[in-house]
């Protein structure tokens, strides 16, 4: 029985990361993602009009990121989970059931409010949860194995879009996506929810997560009320990034680390066609860019015991590979983005971890939600750049010169991780 009891906790987290694993899955095996534009631009919308419509997406994610993240600390994170899927639901069905500009906008909408839902909820619970359980070291891995559902589910909805495509049109499509969201939702439903009032206490008695408690919360223990004001939650939240120096360099970091690369994704099939490459061969070079970002996310768990300075050295190799890769225009190039990326990738989640490990008190999801926010707002300018540079040079060039600030950030880092260990070798 004792042997039983030790191992429970290792079994629970195995659950854990089983259900957020089926969560991610189904959250990104959405259909319509290959020939949403091609819908679009049947229905008749020009390139401007598409455009734009990305722009409200964007938007929305912004002006909700946060409160979304003040709302999953101030009630319930699961309760968001289960919830977020579903207006994503009803854009999809929206695209396919009255195809014209203003469903599709508000379609967008709706899966920003999506996003921001999830996003910084998803983080919080995850870690909370394994940290309650003694496995919080276990984060980065479960993460990182999170991540690589994600991108299997994308794999899987690309790989059937077209078969469903050709038996029943968008009709179709939509009606497998609008299955998938409310089949995530019921994944949600299934996740725990450890979290005693006392732990999540605005006023920080109960002190970091679902610590505070005895551990005894029950799953249904987080719809009857909410934790805290949602007041006291933000302020909660903005004093952890104003005052504790270690989360505000992490929430700097985040959005420094996972912004370039996260916007250069949505580029790589340009990059690829570019390079002279068959049309036809074109989704298979991607491919192997996508798997050196699936490698990244299962490296997750030895990048975390690397050091500031190891994850400098880390982050200049990758904008190297990054710039070599594609100045060339040649497609062996690739080999070398594709190792960029899984760099990319792998650094993305430990600093995620980072962040998670430094974060204290009730309001865990405000403070990602922050980290969040600075990657959306990062990232739409890189948008900009991007276009702006394309106008002059080629994607190839645009890639490598976007290169540059992670050899910037590389240098910060080491140079910032030299200073502090000279301080602490300086203090008594």
């Amino acid at each position: 029985m004792i042997i039983h009891s030790s191992r429970a906790p290792g079994v629970r987290a195995k659950r854990l990361a089983a259900t957020l694993y089926v969560y991610t899955f189904l959250d990104d095996l959405i259909l319509l993602y290959p020939v949403y534009a091609l819908l679009f631009a049947e229905t008749g919308l020009s390139v401007a009009e598409i455009s734009s419509l990305f722009v409200i997406w964007s938007v929305t994610g912004i002006v909700l990121e946060v409160p979304s993240g003040v709302w999953a600390d101030a009630v319930s994170r699961r309760l968001l989970l289960c919830l977020a899927p579903l207006p994503a639901a009803a854009g999809y069905a929206l695209w396919v059931a009255t195809p014209s500009y203003w469903a599709f906008a508000l379609g967008f909408v709706l899966w920003g409010v999506r996003g921001a839902m999830s996003s910084g909820a998803f983080e919080a619970l995850a870690y909370e949860e394994l940290d309650r359980l003694g496995e919080a070291d276990r984060y980065a891995r479960v993460i990182g194995r999170a991540e690589v559902a994600g991108l299997c589910g994308v794999a899987v909805a690309t790989a059937t879009a077209g078969p469903v495509f050709a038996a029943g049109g968008y009709p179709a499509l939509g009606a497998a996506s609008v299955l998938a969201c409310l089949l995530c939702a019921a994944a949600g439903a299934l996740l725990p929810e450890h979290r005693s009032r006392t732990s999540q206490d605005p006023a920080g008695d109960g002190g970091a997560g679902g610590r505070g408690g005895d551990g005894s919360g029950t799953d249904g223990d987080s719809g009857d009320g909410g934790y805290g004001g949602y007041a006291a939650i933000l302020r909660s939240g903005l004093a952890a990034a104003r005052d504790d120096r270690a989360v505000r360099r992490a929430l700097l970091l985040i959005p420094a680390v996972t912004a370039v690369w996260g916007a250069l994704e949505e580029y790589v099939a340009l990059l690829v066609a570019e390079t002279g490459v068959p049309a036809q061969a074109v989704p298979l070079w991607v491919l192997l860019v996508w798997a050196g970002v699936t490698a990244g996310g299962l490296l997750a768990p030895a990048g975390r015991r690397l050091s500031t300075g190891a994850l400098a050295g880390a982050l200049a190799f990758a904008a190297l590979s990054l710039a070599s890769g594609t100045i060339g225009g040649h497609p062996a190039g690739l080999v070398l983005v594709s190792a960029a990326f899984c760099v990319f990738q792998l650094a993305s989640i430990v600093v995620d971890a980072r962040l998670q490990e430094r974060i204290t008190g009730p309001s865990r999801a405000t403070v990602t939600s922050m980290a969040n926010l600075g990657t959306d707002l990062a990232t739409v300018l890189v948008y900009g750049g991007y276009a702006a540079a394309s106008a002059f040079a080629g994607h190839g060039v645009v890639f490598a010169l976007f290169a540059v600030p992670y050899l910037l950030l590389a240098l910060a880092l080491g140079y910032g991780g030299r200073a502090r260990r000279a301080a602490d070798r300086a203090t008594p």
